[in-house]
């Protein structure tokens, strides 16, 4: 290649260095190191030329081409000749000192070529920089700097010239002024140490070996002292650190005395560096070699200075460590170091130092001791071993810091001394103790945001971190084993290490379980030797009561249970086998279990079990008699934890069943009343219950103690100074009274049943009856609770015994008084649902009540209940400290109705017959209606309750009539359809039952099952829906089975109870009414004639004055009865109505299309006056503007509107299918005839303007589809958003086109009858409704069904006749309908071969085409038909046609583009073996290889299409393959690789064509595309980087070059890249 052509290219390259654009700058610059590293020694040359000949050129362009310079200097050192790199030498240098003013960027550029340089011609380098370098002469900021680096990256080449450089550098330090260049010695004389001690350090591999430390140490010595006596003190932080630094390194070379003489001077100064500085990590490094020099010499003076080092260093070691800021991490690596080195030296002088820091309890300095202590225990253990005992005893005073961030220190100080053998000396039990605490830890409470403290330790952080060492030396530090077991059992039993129960536990399983398998002897543990240990009675206790709040402290259930179990022999040794088999199914409950899965009760009496097991195996009086009183004894431990403390209670009770002794008994139970905190709740309870569970094997006793104690002291108010603070002791003994009656009622439920009925009135009610008139609150739910507890004890015995209980009258009576003491308007305590319960459990016992008496309770009861607020509702008057929270109040609320249900149920128990179940219904009906929401869901589900009771309960003797069924269902068949979707449930569940009780009235038996009614459970899990249409279908549905099974004589009851339903309360339920009522009429109407007459009135009355939506639906298909006997008069009102109808006449409407024949009529009739009727009439648009618009005529719109309100009505299916194509056709030339036309405007009329004419037309053809279940059809055009498309004039042909093509693929057995229809409508004097047909037969043509259905000649025909349309958008439809059937039908190609060749030209020439339409529609079609005409067909026309579309290959439009390229793929298979025709190919090869990147994706797809098809064609088997192999469609090309492959193939293949390639290429240079513009350099780029030498003569380079320098100042970077990377091919 010419010289002058890659000269050329360089220069371009060199000016466009500083493009603005960084990726074109990048390209730029690697396209130079590109011709650099294949010509070095010119492009080096020339880069040096343009910066010699542009002295003033800006800095960063010239920076760009010296960073361009030391690149290619770094690859091809060794290619260079010598004379150039001695040019670039000088040249560097030049560039380098030209300025005396520092100018980094330009600077270092040329020093970084000095260095790059110096890697190989150190020699060279040296002798040129040493001139600049002259004794007595301040040399040039970046010499220095030069020199610096060389000495870094050139080490071996470099230390020889030291000596000699450090000899003139000495006297220069004095000469420096500026703190700059006292900042470039220092950092000199820094790496120039660095480099001697590295050279020293590897004197092996050295050039010269004997070069020795002295060598060095007299110069280095005299600059110390010029740096540290003078610029050490500098104002500029920077400097004083890049001194300190230099010092740090240069200690290592000076003499041993020298450095031994300057220690007492050397290290207050850098010490004093700290204070004056922020960045510290320099001043430790420094300070950390001057140690290490000073200690590898074995310094005396060194010991001087050791209270000012440690005092500074534990400074340094107590700041905080930013581990999100690098340089204080490495500034605290490099303290522990100095510290480390000094250890090693003073060992004992450090362990003082450190240990006294500790004492000082200042945060940041103990956290510093710490991180010192931690450090030199772990890193000189030798030194250490001695001190032991000594650190033992100072971590103590850290240990009771109160600081978190301390006392992490201090476990992390722990973990260190455990590994170390610190914990099994004396006094390591209190770091256990210290980690055990630290888990037991509770969470942080945090109040608001505060600022964050990147160091900050919350509790569960510190906790985490003891529960990670915990369980780390329970399993890596095994000597700790025997430190550990089984001292940690200490902390399972006092209450403040409970937030660690958890992890001591499972570090017990892993100890214990190794001890045990390894049959160790401690494993079994001597409880009476081991001091401080928990007994095994209590270690028991405590485990089991964990066990019972598995969830609780951090989750401790199940680990308790585990260690329980390994710890069974130690417990008492007969438990073993017991607890391997009960405990593992316990711990699968909880594995199984979620806190909300669990049922509490459940798993207590689970555990109480095994707790009865236990004790019954251990069968050791004195051993259980021990577990009770230390039981008792260990009660007040849990006073914080009152659920604990019940569950602790319930434990006593079951082992005091186990006990023997009586005294004991005795002395227990006197325990548990006298310490007992008789005012909290839970408590009381727990007593009770434990008292309880005694009195199971202890009747008597138990008893006996009750009434001791209700005699003794506790009852009797003392005269004391509490009464005058408001007889505080009365409150007192009231709760202490109701912790006993509680007690009397468990003792009544759990005492053995044969002995419990003769004590119940002499010992328990006597007991408590006195207490029957108290006002307190307290008591008042423990008599209620025990009343209950004491029917449920007798009716458990009754069962096996009768008896009358001669007080449950007076007991109801008193519980009524109770309940309506409680304020009606709030619940606030449970006193209504405690009553309830009792009174239900008191209903069943003998005597029976009187009617008045259940009247009264239910009256009582019932508005008690439903008469309550909404569960949210919030009274205003109520103080806040009165307010229940929302979990309790929600409990309460649940409770009460809960009890209310089950008392509803016993009273109903009590007389099972319709009129019992009415007895009971009356006070709940009312309520039904309630316009509050939560009053009827409460009644409706009560009711739902009682029905599904009474039917349970059902027993027919004889055929009773069910007479208030009517009633019932009257009642209850609107609540079906209440807004609130509980009552709905409920009500539908009501009717179930209702209909299921009929049943077995009318004589069916039990298991009688009754597929209708069954069927109303399905509807109930409908009605969970709120859609209006799944209720509305829902009640119809429920009426159908109601009707089916009501007896005759109840209709009329139903009827009308239906029609108050009609003005409930509830909208909904008036929906409801309606649609019952229809359906009713509809199945049982027959039978009421007499009552037709009125109803019609009711509902034409109705119609006017309902607002609801359905109600007016429901009542328009009762109009439709009457609409089947008058058809024409109806239409004729309802097509007056005016337009667009209101939702009233829509549904009239809809309504009608309910009944086939009735719909089937009207249908005929619309289509027939829309076919004769003017769709639309043309009126000027203003008198000022003129022009015409298309306004649509009334009635023809009227009726498509109705017609579209009709076919929404799914019965309108059958008469819908059966016009279809009638009816298809119809809507569709409607269509057509209504897109761009406006309403009719009505003076009289408002808001006419709001109907879409062709909107409604769309709809209807929309609903008619769904109507013929051409789903497929409607899921594809609401996919392609067809029906939008459809309404609008711009784009109706493309909808009406996806409208033929989803009909062709889904429905196209259809067709046939279509077509017939549409047919006619070809010739129509309405150019809009030609459009549309010709659009819908245009894309039929498009699909093969046409040709199975034997209808392409007709379409055919058509479409030719309308080639020579008026209208411009008919021709180019029916241009593209011709070239359809190639898609079609292509085996019918070559028998319209003739025709569809003219029909094309013509259209290709087509003059009368704006926007080119018909053309491309012409050259689509082509396109399509070539592929399955007969060559013989084509063959005279392919040159032709070829010379035509070749204009269209540039076109500015997209389409056409693509569409002639598409047509020239095609035509290729007709020009094969042609060479005019290769020739044709070859012309326009480059165009389409430059369109393979067209901003266009379908242009680029056609491309790939022609290419692959033309590939046969170009005469080279090597791009034929490459073409086929590469250009798929939808695979990716990578451009650049092809095109590099590309021009290889060419200059192979044609290399005679070259010149004429080239010259294409260059034309695109000037396209309109950046894209294409940016490949033709990427292809000429390729070009060239692949051509032979002989083959340079084919191009034109000047040309090529002048292309290329142009490109390079494009305004698209991308096409700059290229360019740029073009260029890097000149070579």
């Amino acid at each position: 290649m010419d010289g002058t052509d890659v000269e050329q290219v360089t220069l371009a390259l060199l000016d466009a260095a500083n493009d603005k654009d960084p990726e074109v700058q990048e390209q730029v610059r690697k396209s130079m190191l590109t011709l650099g590293k294949q010509q070095p020694d010119r492009v080096l040359a020339m880069c040096q030329d343009y910066l010699l000949k542009h002295p003033k050129l800006v800095v960063g362009h010239r920076v760009v081409i010296l960073q361009t310079i030391e690149l290619i200097a770094s690859c091809k050192i060794e290619e260079i000749s010598s004379p150039r790199i001695k040019n670039i030498i000088s040249l560097a240098s030049d560039e380098m000192t030209r300025s005396k003013e520092v100018i980094p960027d330009w600077q270092q550029a040329a020093s970084n070529i000095l260095v790059a340089v110096g890697n190989k011609h150190i020699n060279d380098i040296m002798e040129e920089i040493l001139n600049k370098f002259q004794p007595g002469v301040l040399p040039h900021f970046f010499v220095v700097q030069t020199l610096a680096n060389l000495s870094d990256s050139n080490v071996y080449g470099m230390v020889p010239f030291l000596n000699a450089i450090l000899g003139t550098m000495l006297p220069m330090l004095s000469m420096a002024k500026q703190d700059n260049m006292k900042w470039v010695f220092s950092s000199a004389l820094c790496h120039f140490s660095d480099s001697i001690l590295e050279y020293l350090a590897n004197l092996d591999k050295a050039p010269d070996p004997t070069v020795r430390k002295d060598t060095f140490s007299s110069e280095i010595y005299a600059a110390f002292e010029i740096l540290f006596n003078n610029w050490l003190q500098s104002r500029e932080s920077k400097l004083r650190l890049t001194v300190a630094e230099a010092v740090g390194s240069m200690c290592h070379l000076m003499a041993s005395d020298k450095l031994e003489e300057q220690i007492p001077k050397l290290i207050p100064a850098i010490l004093s560096l700290y204070k004056k500085n922020n960045e510290h990590y320099i001043i430790s490094k420094s300070l950390c070699q001057v140690l290490d020099a000073s200690v590898n010499m074995g310094s005396r003076v060194l010991e001087t200075q050791l209270d000012s080092l440690l005092f500074a260093l534990h400074q340094q070691v107590s700041a905080p460590t930013d581990y999100n800021n690098p340089p204080t991490v490495k500034n605290h690596n490099e303290v522990l170091r100095c510290f480390s080195l000094l250890a090693n030296s003073f060992p004992d002088r450090m362990v003082m130092f450190v240990l006294q820091k500790l004492e000082n309890s200042n945060e940041r300095s103990r956290m510093g001791s710490l991180a010192v202590l931690r450090h030199l225990i772990n890193s000189t253990t030798s030194t250490m071993e001695s001190k032991k005992l000594l650190i033992l005893a100072s971590i103590r005073q850290p240990m009771a810091d109160h600081s978190n961030k301390v006392k992490k220190r201090v476990v992390q100080v722990i973990s260190a001394m455990a590994h170390h053998g610190y914990l099994e000396l004396e006094g390591g039990e209190l770091l256990v103790r210290f980690i055990v605490q630290h888990c037991a830890l509770p969470d942080t409470h945090q109040r608001g945001e505060r600022p964050t403290d990147p160091e900050e330790v919350t509790n569960e952080s510190l906790r985490t971190m003891c529960d990670n060492t915990l369980h780390l030396l329970t399993t890596t530090v095994g000597r700790l084993a025997d430190v550990l077991w089984p001292k940690l059992l200490f902390y399972l039993t006092p209450s403040q290490y409970s937030n660690a129960t958890t992890p001591l536990c499972k570090s017990l399983i892993v100890l214990g379980n190794k001890k045990k398998t390894n049959q160790e002897p401690s494993f079994n543990i001597n409880f009476t030797q081991e001091v401080n240990l928990p007994s095994p009675q209590t270690l028991m206790i405590r485990l089991l009561v964990n066990a019972a709040f598995p969830l609780s402290s951090r989750g401790h259930g199940a680990p308790s249970l585990s260690l329980l179990q390994i710890l069974s022999v130690n417990i008492h040794p007969n438990t073993e086998i017991l607890w391997d088999k009960e405990i593992p199914p316990l711990l699968s409950v909880l594995e199984e279990s979620t806190a909300q899965s669990l049922d509490k009760r459940q798993w207590d009496e689970k555990l109480l079990k095994f707790l009865s097991k236990t004790l019954v195996t251990i069968d050791d009086d004195k051993w259980v008699c021990k577990l009770a009183a230390e039981a008792t004894r260990y009660i007040s431990t849990y006073n914080n934890a009152l659920e604990e403390k019940s569950f602790l209670y319930q434990c006593i009770g079951v082992t005091l069943q186990q006990c023997f002794n009586k005294e004991l008994v005795k002395k227990q139970l006197q325990e548990v009343l006298l310490t007992a905190r008789h005012n909290d709740a839970v408590e009381r309870e727990g007593v009770a219950m434990g008292i309880g569970l005694c009195a199971n094997s202890h009747l008597e006793g138990t008893l006996a103690k009750l009434d001791e104690f209700g005699k003794s002291d506790a009852f009797k108010k003392s005269p004391s100074i509490f009464n005058l603070l408001k007889d505080r002791n009365d409150v007192e003994v009231e709760k202490v009274k109701s912790t006993l009656i509680l007690c009397y009622g468990q003792v009544a439920l759990n005492a053995p049943p044969e002995k419990i009925l003769n004590r119940i009135d002499q010992d328990i009610l006597r007991c408590i009856s006195k207490h029957f008139n108290t006002k307190d609150l307290t008591m008042k739910l423990s008599l209620i609770q025990s009343v209950g507890l004491i029917a449920k004890a007798i009716s458990e015995c009754v069962k096996k015994q009768g008896y009358v209980f001669s007080r449950k009258q007076e007991l109801i009576a008193i519980m009524l008084d109770f309940i309506k003491a409680e304020p009606a308007d709030s619940l606030r305590t449970p006193v209504r649902h405690l009553v309830m319960t009792t009174c239900a459990n008191l209903i069943p016992l003998d005597p029976a009540l009187s009617e008045n008496e259940s009247f009264d309770l239910l009256k009582v009861c019932v508005n008690s209940v439903f008469s309550l607020p909404p569960e949210t509702h919030t009274p205003e008057k109520i103080k806040e400290e009165d307010l229940l929270d929302p979990k309790k109040r929600k409990a309460l609320y649940r409770d009460t109705l809960a009890a209310l249900q089950e008392l509803l149920k016993s009273v109903l128990a009590k007389d099972p017959t319709p009129d019992g179940l009415q007895n009971v219904f009356k006070h709940i009906e009312s309520w039904l209606s309630s316009g509050q929401d939560h009053e009827r869901e409460r009644a409706v589900t009560a009711t739902a309750h009682i029905m599904s009771y009474y039917l349970d309960n059902l027993t027919v003797k004889n055929m009773v009539s069910f007479h208030n069924l009517g009633a019932l269902l009257g009642r209850l068949s609107p609540r079906c359809s209440d807004p609130r979707p509980a009552v709905r449930t409920a009500a539908i569940e009501c009717i179930y039952t209702l209909l299921y009780i009929q049943l077995r009235y009318e004589g069916f038996s039990l298991d009688y099952k009754d597929e209708a009614v069954d069927s109303l459970l399905h509807l109930r899990d409908q009605l969970e829906n709120p859609d209006h249409s799944v209720l509305y279908k829902t009640c119809s549905d429920l009426t159908k089975v109601m009707s089916k099974r009501l007896p005759q004589q109840q209709l009329t009851t139903l009827v009308f109870m239906l029609f108050e339903g009609l003005v409930d309360s509830q909208t909904n339920c008036c929906r409801a009414s309606s649609v019952v009522l229809n359906t009713l009429l509809k199945n049982r109407g027959g039978g009421l004639q007499d009552l037709v007459p009125e109803m019609l009135e009711v509902l034409h009355v109705r119609l006017q004055s309902i607002t609801d939506e359905q109600v007016r639906v429901a009542v328009g298909q009762t109009v439709l009865i009457l609409a089947s006997q008058h058809l024409q008069t109806v239409i004729n009102t309802l097509v007056n109505q005016p337009l667009p109808f209101d939702s009233w006449t829509s549904e009239m409407w809809m309504a009608l299309g309910a009944d086939p024949i009735v719909a089937n009529q009207i249908i005929e009739m619309v289509m027939e006056k829309l076919l004769i009727m003017a769709p639309y009439v043309d009126r000027k648009e203003s008198m000022i503007r003129g022009g015409m618009t298309k306004v649509a005529t009334n009635q023809p719109l009227a009726m498509t509107c109705g017609l579209k309100e009709l076919l929404l009505n799914g019965q309108s299916q059958e008469p819908a299918v059966s016009q279809f194509p009638q009816l298809f056709s119809c809507l569709t030339v409607r269509l057509g005839a209504s897109v761009g036309v406006s309403a009719p405007k009505d003076n009289h009329i408002k808001n006419i303007a709001s109907v879409h004419v062709a909107g409604v037309a769309a709809d209807a053809l929309r609903i008619l589809l769904a109507r013929a279940q051409l789903d497929d059809v409607m899921k594809r055009l609401d996919e392609d958003n067809a029906w939008d498309a459809m309404r609008e004039a711009n784009t109706h042909v493309t909808g009406v086109t996806l409208l033929a093509r989803a009909m062709a693929k889904h429905a196209g057995p259809r067709l046939p009858s279509i077509v017939e229809c549409l047919c006619p409508s070809l010739n129509n004097i309405y150019e809009c409704q030609r459009i549309t047909v010709t659009a819908f037969f245009s894309e039929l043509l498009n699909h093969h069904v046409v040709t199975e259905l034997i209808l392409i000649d007709v379409l055919m025909n058509n479409m030719m006749e309308r080639i020579s349309d008026p209208c411009c958008t008919v021709r180019m439809l029916a241009v593209r309908g011709l070239g359809n059937i190639a898609v079609g039908s292509p085996e019918k190609v070559n028998k319209y071969a003739k025709e569809l060749l003219a029909a094309m030209s013509s259209g290709m020439e087509e003059k009368d085409d704006p926007g080119k339409l018909i053309t491309l529609e012409a050259m689509s079609g082509l396109s399509k038909v070539l592929l399955h005409l007969d060559k013989k067909n084509v063959h005279l026309l392919v040159v032709y046609i070829f010379m035509k579309i070749k204009p269209f290959l540039e076109s500015e439009n997209d389409e056409i583009r693509c569409a002639a390229i598409y047509l020239m793929g095609n035509l290729s298979k007709f020009g094969s073996g042609e060479p005019v025709f290769k020739d044709q190919i070859h012309n326009v090869l480059v165009s389409l290889l430059l369109h393979l990147v067209d901003p266009n994706p379908q242009v680029v797809k056609a491309c790939k299409y022609a290419m692959r098809v033309c590939a046969p064609v170009v005469g080279s088997e090597k791009i034929t393959t490459m073409f086929q192999n590469h250009l798929h469609v939808d695979k990716s090309l990578h451009y650049g690789e092809f095109i590099n492959d590309l021009t290889k193939y060419l200059i192979e293949d044609f290399s005679g064509m070259l010149n004429f390639y080239h010259i294409s290429v260059i034309q695109f240079f000037k396209s309109n595309w950046s894209e294409v513009r940016a490949g033709a350099a990427m292809f000429i780029g390729f070009l060239l980087g692949n051509l032979p030498e002989e083959h340079l003569s084919h191009l034109n380079m000047g040309t090529i070059t002048k292309g290329l320098v142009m490109l390079l100042q494009d305004p698209d970077p991308v096409v700059r890249v290229k360019a740029a990377e073009a260029m890097g091919r000149f070579h």
